[in-house]
């Protein structure tokens, strides 16, 4: 039925034009019920980004690495959400989850940007910390604001490179059959299947950037953290390591939340029920990690609260 509908004829074979995305659940009184909760999570999730990139800029006492490189996540989970989210949400109003061949290419050529540009900015906050830690008389010469820069935009350059390889050999391969995607968004493990030509391009460079990318960052945090543990077991009192693991807390936070279910969703057999399973882990690192991340730096963050304070003294009087 949305197969047939979504085709047309390119001589003597019909080439798929739509997809139909299958959405978290069947279920239409179940949707309705969603949509107000992913709706008031994708707006918290706006205004607490927007928020803390705007006290980072308005406070001076922010101007630093650190806060640096949480503005730019905060940025990238603006993005990334936003490239998701209201899709997800118009589609639950919808009876027939239909979206063009051109914005299919276009929400996952953004959101893997962003996904992948947040894996490489989590490494160079891992850098920064264990420079912090290991090297706190020379910090300040090492994490020169150009230096910071530079990593900000590599993180950025190889997110935008890698995805765009990505997006570009997928959807160059010739659909033919099948146009469901199962999952609530365009995302390449289950778009490739679909292909009626051969997909071995597409799945090389998707195992690449899996690889040099997502293990890389991985492994350079991990890396980055044995070092810092080293460092914080050569600090004699114990009030100086708790304060050197407390200024690495709120990151390590965040990459176990992001990386431990990206790795999850990805490393799995394609069972129905793992497809299920998945589709809620998704909702993880989609929805709920870039709304939790702002939550997760400042909840415990002394400077973020005093900047807060400062701002709200400076409006008031």
């Amino acid at each position: 039925m949305a197969v047939s509908r979504f085709m047309e004829w390119n001589g003597n074979h019909s080439s798929v034009t739509r997809f139909v995305l299958r959405g978290l659940s069947d279920e239409k009184e179940l949707q309705l019920i969603l949509f107000p909760i992913f709706l008031g999570i994708y707006l918290v999730t706006l205004l607490w980004n927007l928020g803390l990139i705007l006290l980072i800029r308005m406070d001076s006492h922010l101007h630093t690495p650190m806060y640096l490189f949480l503005s730019f996540l905060s940025f990238i989970d603006i993005c990334y959400s936003s490239s998701i989210s209201p899709r997800m949400l118009s589609d639950f109003l919808k009876d027939e989850k239909a979206i063009s061949f051109i914005a299919c290419a276009t929400q996952y050529f953004v959101a893997a940007w962003m996904g992948l540009a947040e894996c490489c900015l989590l490494a160079a906050m891992a850098l920064d910390r264990y420079v912090a830690i290991g090297s706190p008389l020379q910090y300040s010469a090492i994490m020169a604001p150009g230096l910071c820069g530079k990593m900000v935009a590599g993180a950025y350059v190889i997110g935008f490179l890698s995805s765009l390889s990505q997006t570009v050999s997928c959807f160059n391969l010739y659909y033919c059959g099948p146009n469901i995607i199962q999952h609530f968004f365009c995302d390449l493990p289950q778009i490739i299947p679909l292909s009626c030509s051969n997909p071995f391009i597409s799945q090389i460079i998707l195992l690449l950037a899996a690889i040099f990318i997502v293990f890389g960052s991985l492994l350079v945090i991990l890396l980055s953290y044995g070092f810092i543990a080293a460092a914080i077991l050569k600090i004699s009192s114990g009030k100086g390591s708790a304060k050197a693991f407390n200024t690495c807390a709120s990151h390590l936070a965040s990459v176990t939340l992001f990386f431990g279910t990206v790795l999850s969703v990805y490393m799995h057999s394609s069972s129905s029920h793992s497809m299920k399973q998945n589709k809620v882990l998704s909702v993880f690192y989609v929805v709920l990690i870039p709304m939790l991340n702002p939550l997760i730096y400042s909840l415990r963050n002394k400077e973020i609260k005093e900047a807060l304070k400062r701002v709200i003294k400076r409006a008031t009087y």
